[in-house]
């Protein structure tokens, strides 16, 4: 982006504090002061902690300007570009609400209880073939995440492909209305934040929102497998497309195979084209379908989309396969984890083949509510003794899935548990174990910070 201050304090009716500032050029927005870049606007975000006390730091690390609340104006830098709003946040989306007009790309939002990442990455890595494309930086899928994704945009941007997470009713509302999406994705509906929404019947209303904002002539593109969204859809009077393994959907897969480190499918359209990602689990196919969709209604050449596929740079730690130091294959999941997609995973992991042995490290899945021991000890049902040799448990909720596991695993050698503080301890036990052959799945909500496990063996 490049915008001069003076046009960035008409589009928040923010006020600039001297007219000599006028010309000064924005190149960036970042609210973090430790990350600034030269000529970034810094806006000050109030929470934990309140940014605009980093103020210093961040015209040390060259910020150009800054938004200020009014409420604090006697604080502000003196003989420093200063805009005083209201309120920095909405001044942020408002900003990016300008910006997004002034650059005008077609806009790919997506949601879903899993797969929306990867789903993301799919989409961008489809239409970048053809298209200039920005997407969503790692998980900045929020009401401060979205903006800054907007506002990193270069003004040749074609498409923009925007991640949208939710943990509360109408924050996809007004997400969808910031980003006016030309096409709305719905990855699947599963149990994530169940915790806030009581059931999933809520969950699908409020991923819903997501069509709030979407264009009269735009496409609503989801899982038709999905009874709680096929009821939903029926209301939306916009062209929709669908995706699934029935073959009532729009489209489906043919003669899928899970392979050790890929997985490949054909589909109902595009001929006999076989297509491959790079991710194991059958469970992305449906994620490679809404992609392949979103393709088509960009009118993406299919062999570009299967090159595209072919060639995915996903996002860190979404079934990545990474190699330890002693020679074992770690399959790193450490951002998020539900029961679902923790079934998934523990189903395509058990489905490789190996020379050495099987070993899962789980930790807690957050965020489940009242729903949190059952849900937790229904995982002891997706996990074969047979095919996984050993099990690391780890957090407070995990314990219920260990004495459930203690009937399946006898030798207690096999089945470890750990408090969320015996990270370290975990992996000085873990690693003596393993050998060229094995493999480990590391599987967590972020918030257990599993991250650090992978660290360790790596």
């Amino acid at each position: 982006m490049k915008m001069n201050l003076l046009e960035i304090a008409k589009a928040v009716n923010g006020d600039l504090n001297s007219k000599k500032y006028e010309n000064v050029d924005v190149t960036g927005v970042s609210f973090d002061s430790r990350k600034l870049k030269p000529n970034d606007l810094f806006v000050p975000l109030t929470g934990k902690h309140d940014g605009h006390d980093f103020i210093a730091s961040a015209i040390e690390n060259g910020a150009s300007a800054t938004f200020w609340n009014k409420s604090r104006s006697e604080d502000a830098p003196k003989g420093f570009p200063v805009i005083l709003v209201d309120d920095t946040l909405k001044a942020l989306q408002d900003l990016s609400s300008h910006y997004l007009n002034k650059i005008n790309p077609k806009v790919v939002a997506i949601t879903g209880s899993n797969g929306k990442t990867t789903t993301k990455d799919m989409i961008a890595s489809i239409l970048a073939t053809q298209f200039n494309v920005c997407k969503t930086h790692a998980n900045f899928n929020n009401e401060i995440g979205v903006p800054i994704t907007i506002l990193s945009m270069e003004s040749n941007t074609e498409y923009l492909v925007v991640e949208m997470g939710m943990d509360r009713p109408g924050q996809l509302d007004f997400l969808s209305k910031l980003v006016k999406p030309d096409i709305a994705v719905i990855t699947m509906i599963g149990e994530a934040h169940i915790e806030f929404f009581g059931t999933r019947d809520k969950i699908a209303d409020a991923k819903m929102e997501i069509t709030h904002g979407l264009r009269p002539d735009g496409v609503f593109v989801y899982d038709g497998d999905e009874p709680l969204l096929n009821e939903r859809a029926k209301e939306l009077d916009v062209e929709k497309l669908t995706f699934g393994r029935k073959d009532t959907n729009d489209i489906y897969p043919k003669d899928v195979f899970d392979g050790d480190h890929e997985t490949t499918f054909k589909t109902n359209k595009l001929g006999n084209m076989k297509f491959t990602i790079p991710l194991i689990g059958d469970y992305n196919v449906n994620n490679a379908l809404a992609a392949i969709e979103v393709g088509e209604l960009a009118e993406i050449l299919p062999a570009n989309m299967r090159g595209a596929l072919d060639h995915t740079n996903f996002t860190n730690n979404r079934t990545e396969w990474v190699k330890g130091a002693n020679g074992e294959m770690i399959l790193s999941d450490v951002y998020n984890s539900n029961p679902s997609a923790l079934k998934a995973v523990l189903k395509a992991f058990q489905d490789t083949h190996l020379d050495g042995k099987r070993i899962a490290v789980l930790g807690d899945m957050l965020e489940l509510g009242d729903h949190a021991q059952e849900m937790h000890e229904g995982i002891s049902d997706a996990i074969n003794p047979q095919l996984i040799q050993q099990v690391y448990l780890v957090g407070p909720l995990m314990k219920s899935l260990y004495k459930m596991l203690q009937k399946k695993y006898p030798n207690q050698n096999n089945l470890h548990y750990y408090a969320t503080d015996q990270l370290d301890q975990l992996a000085k036990d873990l690693d003596p174990q393993l050998s060229t052959g094995d493999e480990v799945l590391l599987k967590g909500s972020h918030g257990i910070h599993l991250e650090q496990v992978l660290k360790a063996l790596e």
